[in-house]
């Protein structure tokens, strides 16, 4: 993908200065989302950096890994399975606690989500610390599945997220900050 259109992905998303606290420069995609142009060629280059790999299924984790991982099982011919918050699952699951700023949280998946030796790349919007994203890579290994990479639209390579995916073969973001 042309060196172009990233340029053009990038002056589409909004920087918020201090959002959510004093300090922070927030990277909002909803104005991204909302130009159809925009939404086409970041789904697209997601799904390109994937064209080599098999992929069965989708993982979007909650809530905006959904936004890119619809439309990305629907290209590479894969389902689709949500990573969630805690219990918004309605079948027994498994849990994954991960580390934030101040506590824990953690995210789930159904126990039946991929069948054993199944190929899953996740999809998350944001990379920043790594924190649910490695929580993320820990519930496909828990189901016996086969992690084939990890997808991002942006990444804050200062947080050094990017260290903690150590389970993935392949970790792309589309922008980088």
């Amino acid at each position: 993908m042309a060196t172009e259109t990233i340029i053009d992905v990038r002056n589409k998303i909004r920087s918020v200065p201090n959002f959510p606290k004093e300090g922070i420069i927030f990277r909002d995609i909803t104005t991204a989302l909302k130009d159809p142009e925009t939404l086409k060629v970041m789904i697209d280059y997601l799904c390109t950096q994937f064209k080599d790999v098999k992929i069965d299924y989708v993982a979007g984790i909650e809530s905006r890994g959904f936004i890119f991982g619809m439309p990305m099982a629907y290209k590479l011919n894969a389902g689709f399975v949500p990573i969630r918050k805690p219990n918004k699952l309605p079948a027994e699951t498994y849990s994954q606690e991960y580390s934030l700023e101040y506590g824990t949280d953690k995210i789930e998946v159904h126990k039946d989500a991929f069948e054993k030796g199944a190929n899953v790349l996740i999809v998350d919007d944001l990379l920043a610390t790594g924190g649910t994203a490695e929580a993320a890579c820990k519930l496909v290994k828990k189901t016996g599945a086969n992690l084939v990479g990890i997808a991002f639209l942006i990444e804050l390579t200062d947080l050094n997220g990017r260290e903690k995916l150590t389970d993935s073969p392949r970790t792309v973001s589309m922008l980088q900050y």
